[in-house]
């Protein structure tokens, strides 16, 4: 028996590292899954993975669990409702969507183009919008039906979302907007049932490899590699399961075996009320006694000194 028997679970982005990692787990857990990928690598090159999604589906049946392939992508509104389609067509129903699905295209600000931001950001942001929107269009139909709800949204948003990355000004913005976009699908969805989290894991992944070569690779002969994208794996399966209906609105950080919770913005000092419009002249003052008191945030990624 796993803790997620008798789910079904739509994991984007599942033909190879962490998304792979998640599919594999959920259907050892008792889950069926829809595996999806479009095969694009890295930055999103047409082609470069095909055959990816049908590989995993291939890995979980030879395992004895049920699974099946889906080739849309997930920034394609149409293609996230046939995705919702064919989990509820397979396996009779749905109850659980992963966003993992995502590339990069490294710029520093200053080169990044139009066309590249657009890219990325229409991955990331608008891929959660695309299939999580389906689905919950699923979730309310049946809820109304008088069927009751259960059911996850586990978003991925990134470390570069949540202090920044230099190098990354596109994929940082977009992750960022994946971190609020949790917040405010748990403050909305909670009367139908429906929980939403995300993750910004610290593994190695195409991605990573191709920034962070050296740091993803350093412990990977180690007695334990923390840095193996199976070490998210189970927290995945446990937002996916009946057993996390409790946690919503949370952005969890996981590396190796510990999960941190981010805290995320909140109330910093605040200057004392002068009852009156502050001039210009007292502004410089303040905000350097704000800065002073405040505890310091963390660095960007990629900051020297």
């Amino acid at each position: 028996m796993g803790i997620c028997d008798g789910r079904v679970v739509i994991v984007t982005g599942a033909g190879n590292g962490l998304g792979r990692a998640y599919a594999l787990e959920l259907a050892a857990q008792g889950a069926r899954v829809v595996v999806n990928d479009l095969g694009v690598g890295t930055h999103g090159e047409a082609g470069e993975t095909l055959g990816a999604a049908a590989q995993v589906v291939a890995e979980i049946r030879a395992a004895g669990g049920e699974a099946v392939a889906d080739t849309g992508d997930v920034a394609d509104w149409e293609a996230g409702r046939r995705m919702v389609a064919t989990a509820v067509e397979t396996f009779g129903t749905l109850h659980a969507v992963v966003n993992n699905a995502g590339f990069v295209r490294d710029r520093m600000f200053v080169s990044c183009t139009p066309e590249e931001w657009d890219a990325v950001t229409r991955v990331h942001l608008r891929g959660h919008f695309c299939t999580s929107r389906h689905a919950v269009d699923y979730w309310r139909a049946e809820q109304k039906a008088g069927r009751p709800i259960d059911a996850r949204i586990v978003n991925t948003s990134s470390g570069a979302g949540l202090q920044g990355s230099i190098g990354q000004s596109a994929y940082s913005a977009a992750k960022a907007g994946i971190a609020t976009l949790t917040l405010v699908q748990a403050a909305e969805l909670a009367r139908y049932g429906i929980t939403a989290n995300a993750l910004a894991p610290n593994a190695r992944t195409r991605m990573t490899m191709t920034a962070f070569a050296d740091t993803m690779t350093s412990l990977q002969d180690a007695a334990f590699d923390p840095y193996a994208p199976e070490n998210t794996a189970p927290l995945v399966a446990w937002l996916a399961s009946e057993q996390s209906r409790h946690v919503t609105g949370q952005v969890f950080e996981p590396f190796g075996g510990t999960i941190r919770l981010a805290q995320g913005w909140t109330d910093g000092p605040t200057s004392p009320d002068a009852g009156r419009r502050l001039t210009a002249g007292e502004i410089g003052g303040l905000v350097d006694a704000l800065v002073a008191a405040r505890t310091p945030a963390k660095p960007v990624y990629g900051t020297v000194g």
